[in-house]
């Protein structure tokens, strides 16, 4: 979307972390970018206690997204922006600017039971409402890639399902051939580094080619890597996208943006969602139930066992690469109704 919005020689002013300004000035460099901290929300290493940790921590979120509208107030002021389009970022409304949020989930996973996620559900609603349009990440039709998420009974008029987005959506198809097996890592801590030394530990003593992606400028790499193994802490999408495309399968979460990314390169996945956290479980299992792709738990997982198990696997293909394109028509006619 940044990309496209430059494209059309508009003026784009990016937000974020640390760590995300510098993967966004490495894509996008001279980029103009401001500062802004995420929740911090503090994940737990037993994932069983995943979403009670995140409801005792509601109170420090909902202050955090107060402080977050204050300082995007002073950002407009000061810096005369004409709309805010934000990702997951419930702070950034506005009253007399045009504000969108992006989110795949209209009705959020608990996985605390029917109940819990009526309640989350209720106050998603309000939070979604303080902006001027909600955008869903993933097509209205089936199939889509999101299922309950973002397809509930109810909604209200503000929401428009913006397609898919995927980093490599706007690439032309590189030859694809099938040299390694991929581990592309992602994810909170400490899930992420729990789940990368497992999986060190079982590739080492794989005798085939290896490419292992931290993805985390922080992760420690290791001291020894054998011959059949490339290891990178963190790639940016030109050094990502060949490596993906030579692929024979990948082992990653299920977090959206990384199946939307399968889905645009038309890529087998083994999927092994982030322990306690409902969403990735349950697409894991809607997407392993359809046979679109194999998933299995973090618990015990092994390697070489699935590595056997999934040659008997469909991997259906989905058809969802017509929505990759689908948010320039939404952005174009967003921006012509701008005032």
């Amino acid at each position: 979307m940044i990309q496209y919005l430059l494209k059309k020689q508009h003026k784009v002013i990016v937000a974020g972390n640390s760590w995300q300004l510098n993967y966004l000035t490495q894509t996008f460099p001279g980029i103009e970018t401001l500062l802004l901290n995420g929740y911090e929300i503090r994940y737990p290493k037993d994932g069983r206690w995943f979403s009670l940790n995140i409801l005792k921590q509601l109170p420090q979120l909902l202050r955090s997204i107060k402080q977050e509208n204050i300082w995007l107030r002073e950002q407009c002021n000061k810096l005369k922006v004409d709309a805010v389009i934000s990702d997951n970022r419930y702070g950034l409304y506005h009253p007399s600017i045009p504000t969108v949020i992006m989110t795949h989930q209209l009705a959020p996973k608990t996985g605390l039971g029917i109940w819990a996620d009526r309640l989350f559900k209720f106050l998603h609603d309000k939070l979604l409402k303080k902006f001027s349009k909600c955008w869903v990440v993933d097509v209205a039709e089936e199939p889509n890639l999101s299922g309950d998420l973002g397809h509930p009974r109810s909604t209200n008029n503000q929401i428009e399902y913006l397609g898919l987005l995927s980093q490599f959506s706007d690439r032309d198809s590189l030859p694809k051939s099938k040299e390694h097996l991929l581990i592309l890592l992602s994810g909170p801590e400490p899930q992420r580094t729990i789940l990368s030394k497992m999986l060190w530990q079982q590739v080492i003593q794989l005798k085939q080619p290896i490419v292992f992606v931290e993805g985390s400028h922080n992760a420690i790499k290791p001291d020894v890597i054998p011959s059949h193994i490339a290891y990178y802490q963190q790639l940016i999408k030109e050094d990502l996208l060949p490596i993906l495309y030579k692929a024979s399968m990948v082992v990653c979460r299920s977090g959206y943006s990384t199946l939307m990314d399968l889905v645009a390169v038309d890529k087998k996945a083994i999927l092994i969602p982030t322990p306690g956290q409902a969403e990735q479980e349950y697409l894991a299992k809607k997407l392993n139930r359809e046979g679109v792709f194999y998933s299995s738990i973090q618990q015990d997982f092994q390697l070489a066992h699935h590595l056997v198990s999934v040659e008997k696997f469909p991997f259906n293909k989905i058809n969802l690469k017509y929505g990759l394109n689908q948010y320039q028509n939404v952005l174009d006619t967003w921006l012509n109704d701008l005032p």
